[in-house]
């Protein structure tokens, strides 16, 4: 039992003194270094908003992100309807649809070369793909859909390629038609409306039983580039220098290799993966065919912006480990360290992050977080030697700083092991604590004033 009298315990001084009560107002310093650590987010979301519109302005005059739908062939036909009038007679109302027919085969070859555009201080990487499409259709049947020969209209047939940003292609590109030179022409063709793309006429070029088509294409993009696999059979063969492809879509490519230098991935598609056939007229269209898109998005290996908003969420645990660590040294050597000193070593935690988000704009977030740790470390530790008044003190600052700070680093870059790493860290904290205080008499201990 506690040989205190009640009179001890009510006394002012021993209660600011007790460890618990330093404990507890540790820990109110540490929800109220949560105002700038919450300031500091906002100015995360802040450049991280400034980087997006930037990365828009110079995609927007580029080239946006490229998705590539056809070729297909697209043919009018008449479609009579009977209607009965307000009076009750019968009449008949002809309307113009559209019967559209996807490839036998497609196969797509091409290279994305990349670049590096800027916008102030921001980087946007950007490409220019240089495409060579080739295939063969089958000559269009429109006997399966009970549409009378003389209804077809076969003048006004044509090729339709869609094309998501047409604004960005580069080449003048022309059509190889059996042999033939056809000249391409904006806009997707009479039965796609405003959609983006090109065209080529196909009047009285479709009276043999097969086609073979071949053409070039070179666009400017940034972001992404998808294909849609209007074959029956759709092969696409892609080559790049960007060495970090992250692989989006419906199908992953069959084989894929890549380095360093670059990438090269192949995909292989059947047509029986589709959610759609190989030929629809209006009616029966599709309602869209971006489900069954597929291809990659130019990923960028380390988002600073991303990396120090997930280092923010740690800003809490890193002081209460910190102040923890502080406190069990006043609490194992008697020496008293005051609340302001408290409250200047989080200020320079915090602005560790501040530190981050600032240099790695110009660095790149691996040397600029090495920098602001080592900076940081440097500025904390210097003033604990005047605080603590003894080297073995900021020794100790030193080693649990440089700890914390390579923890951190750790689980920056694991996500996918943050929470195994994260807990067996807190795991260990909590077991160093109570192995250093297992012999602690809290009751009678006294700090030295």
């Amino acid at each position: 039992m506690s040989t205190e009298s009640p009179r001890s315990l009510l006394n002012p001084q021993a209660v600011l003194n007790s460890p618990i009560w330093r404990a507890c107002l540790l820990g109110l310093l540490v929800l109220l270094l949560q105002i700038p650590i919450l300031l500091i987010h906002g100015v995360v979301s802040e450049r991280r908003t400034r980087q997006q519109e930037a990365t828009r302005e110079v995609t927007s005059k580029w080239g946006k992100e490229q998705s590539l739908a056809g070729p297909r062939i697209v043919i009018p036909y008449l479609e009579h309807r009977n209607e009965r009038t307000s009076e009750g007679e019968l009449s008949t109302r002809t309307e113009v649809s559209y019967g559209h027919f996807l490839a036998e085969t497609l196969t797509v070859s091409g290279r994305a070369e990349t670049h590096l555009r800027y916008r102030g201080i921001f980087e946007v990487p950007v490409y220019r793909l240089t495409l060579d499409l080739q295939g063969g259709f089958a000559k269009p049947d429109f006997s399966e859909w009970g549409i009378r020969p003389e209804d077809i209209l076969w003048d006004r047939a044509h090729l339709s390629v869609n094309i998501s940003d047409a604004r960005a292609i580069r080449n003048s590109a022309v059509l190889s038609w059996n042999g033939e030179s056809l000249p391409f022409h904006p806009g997707s063709g009479e039965s796609s409306g405003d959609l983006p793309g090109i065209q080529a006429s196909l009047r009285e070029r479709l009276k043999g039983t097969a086609f073979e088509f071949q053409f070039p294409l070179e666009l400017n993009g940034s972001g992404a580039v998808y294909f849609a696999p209007f074959g029956r059979q759709t092969t696409v063969n892609l080559q790049s220098d960007w060495p970090h492809p992250s692989f989006q879509g419906n199908w992953l490519p069959a084989e894929r290799t890549v380095t360093d230098r670059g990438f090269e991935a192949t995909w292989s598609v059947p047509f029986l993966g589709r959610s759609y056939p190989q030929r629809w007229t209006t009616p029966t269209a599709p309602s869209s065919t971006s489900p069954s898109r597929f291809g990659l998005t130019l990923a960028t290996p380390v988002d600073p912006y991303r990396m120090v908003d997930r280092s923010v969420k740690y800003a809490i645990l890193f002081l209460a480990l910190t102040f923890i660590t502080l406190w069990l040294y006043e609490v194992l050597s008697g020496l008293r360290i005051h609340t302001l000193q408290y409250l200047l070593l989080g200020a320079g935690m915090c602005l560790f992050y501040l530190l981050v988000l600032s240099l790695s704009e110009h660095l790149g977030f691996g040397p600029a977080y090495a920098l602001a740790s080592v900076s940081t470390v440097v500025l904390l530790v210097s003033y604990s030697l005047s605080v603590l008044g003894k080297p073995r003190g900021a020794v100790l600052m030193a080693v649990i700083l440089g700890l914390l700070y390579g923890y951190l680093y750790i689980l920056l870059r694991n996500q996918d092991y943050a929470l195994l790493v994260g807990s067996l860290g807190l795991f260990l904290a909590l077991a160093v604590t109570m192995y250093l205080t297992r012999h602690l008499d809290w009751r009678a201990l006294k700090h030295k004033s």
